[in-house]
């Protein structure tokens, strides 16, 4: 596929048995599916092409455990076959408090055990009111601070993506436009390149993606796939947007 599509479950669904469905019709190389921690292994043993992640993951990696009640270690997700996590959703920022240096507590050691980083940014409804270029600077100082102290070495297009979420744009339906999201993805990579030792990271879009947006979306170079919250619960709508992002 020439773009990477992630399916973020978010708390859905409500059974493991549904969570098997979801999985097997979401089945595709080059998509990244990931469920709540309860379905982790379920949806792994369904899975034959597409790759598994997880939401989020605690940033001390203690072996063999560790007192830090709730919480799952990076090691626990790797042997679980987890290939890819989810860190910095605007949902944990928000509503659970998550700062930008815990965020990049949980980078720096995803990175450094070996879990590939999809790493979620995005401006307010009210920062990107002030213009593009105010939520360009919004989006730097985030990914600035997520990154502190992670070497260049560590960094590279096959370990760390970045998901641009305009949070206003998440679960409202309200996307972005998609000249605008490429703007924006553009600008990162350029940003980004200096600190890398290979390729610039992907850049995902995320934001109410669709099957009646996502070829818009994907026709501009600058966006590398999507990240795809309510549709990837809809089967069809599902495998409509893989279809596009194959094309």
């Amino acid at each position: 596929m020439n773009k990477l599509i992630v399916a973020n479950w978010k708390m859905n669904p409500s059974s493991e048995s549904e969570a098997i469905q979801l999985a097997k019709a979401s089945d595709e190389k080059g998509v990244v599916v990931c469920p709540p921690f309860p379905f982790l292994g379920a949806v792994k043993n369904a899975l034959r092409k597409a790759d598994l992640g997880a939401q989020d993951v605690f940033w001390q990696n203690p072996i063999p455990g560790g007192a830090f009640t709730g919480e799952v270690s990076i090691s626990m997700l790797k042997k679980i076959g987890a290939s890819y996590v989810i860190l910095g959703h605007s949902e944990r920022r928000n509503y659970l408090g998550e700062t930008d240096e815990i965020i990049n507590q949980k980078v720096k050691s995803a990175l450094a055990f070996g879990l590939k980083v999809i790493l979620c940014v995005g401006e307010s409804l009210s920062t990107r009111r002030e213009g593009l270029s105010q939520a360009e600077s919004f989006v730097k100082n985030q990914i600035t601070k997520d990154l502190k102290g992670i070497p260049s070495s560590v960094i590279s297009s096959k370990s760390l993506v970045i998901a641009y979420e305009p949070i206003w744009a998440i679960g409202t339906g309200k996307a972005d436009k998609p000249e605008d999201s490429a703007s924006m993805a553009a600008y990162i990579k350029d940003f980004l390149k200096p600190k890398t030792s290979n390729l610039k990271p992907n850049v995902l879009y995320g934001g109410s993606v669709t099957s009646l947006n996502a070829a818009r979306i994907f026709e501009h170079q600058e966006i590398d796939g999507a990240l795809v919250g309510g549709a990837s619960l809809k089967t069809e709508e599902f495998k409509k947007i893989i279809k596009i992002a194959s094309k």
